[in-house]
């Protein structure tokens, strides 16, 4: 059974929720290590000082912030511990907004949200929000920063999401791209419209695998078994100029 990672209380007003976080994603991801291509073993990262060129003891390491070339502000754990103040162990709910009006580009990571005590508090949060179709939205320290976060019902649970400030989120105005020269013609909108509506399926997250991980997975499986693995050359993809007949190719195979 999961673990919880954080416990604390979600604070409305006066009104306080006790509640532990879980995990909600599971990271799955093919890892590798650095090895020495010569005799295969496996490479030691060690912390060298660059003003004594020797080796420092995780114990002389400390967080140190940049403010002027070669010249750091050093903070010890306490120190940035203490800078969070008593949020941290608190959620403070500052606003509910509607579910839909909250941008995807917005939310970080998603973690599940269980009850810390008999759970009626938690009940009565979560039915708010399921009935209103409304988010909390506060704010919360975690792991040494400050969070954004957008809390709401999801199934049976309330789920948390940490979310991005405004100024971490990249606008696609303030991007050095090439803009259209033309506006799109009416035909090929439509045509295209067309092959989205052809391709229109209700979503279910089981219908997508990871084909990356599993190759490789297989591939590090007939390697381990001393076979000998012939790269396939990678065929360039064809381009057309055409549009409008691309999009009939489509609509015909789709």
């Amino acid at each position: 059974m999961p673990r919880s990672i954080w416990n604390g209380t979600i604070s409305v007003g006066l009104a306080h929720v006790p509640i532990k976080l879980y995990s909600a994603t599971e990271s799955k991801t093919v890892s590798f290590h650095e090895v020495h291509l010569k005799d295969g073993a496996r490479l030691e990262h060690k912390r060298i000082c660059s003003k004594e060129d020797k080796e420092v003891p995780y114990k002389e390491v400390v967080k140190g912030f940049e403010v002027a070339a070669d010249e750091f502000v050093v903070l010890e754990k306490d120190e940035v511990a203490a800078a969070a103040g008593a949020r941290g162990k608190v959620i403070e709910i500052e606003e509910f907004v509607p579910d839909d009006e909250i941008d995807p580009v917005f939310y970080e990571k998603t973690y599940y949200v269980g009850c810390r005590d008999d759970g009626e508090a938690y009940r009565v949060f979560h039915e708010a929000l399921k009935q209103t179709e409304r988010v909390g939205i506060g704010r919360f320290t975690f792991h040494n920063r400050e969070y954004l976060a957008a809390v709401r019902a999801l199934d049976d649970v309330l789920a948390l999401h940490t979310m991005r400030f405004h100024d971490e989120i990249v606008r696609g105005k303030e991007l050095d791209v090439d803009t259209p020269g033309k506006g799109a013609a009416k035909k090929e909108v439509e045509m295209a419209s067309q092959l989205v509506d052809s391709l229109h399926r209700e979503f279910d997250p089981t219908d997508y695998e990871d084909t990356y991980r599993e190759a490789v997975l297989k591939l590090i499986e007939r390697k381990a078994k001393g076979e000998e693995v012939e790269l396939e050359e990678e065929e360039p993809e064809e381009e057309t100029s055409d549009l409008m007949a691309a999009l009939q190719a489509s609509l015909k195979g789709s």
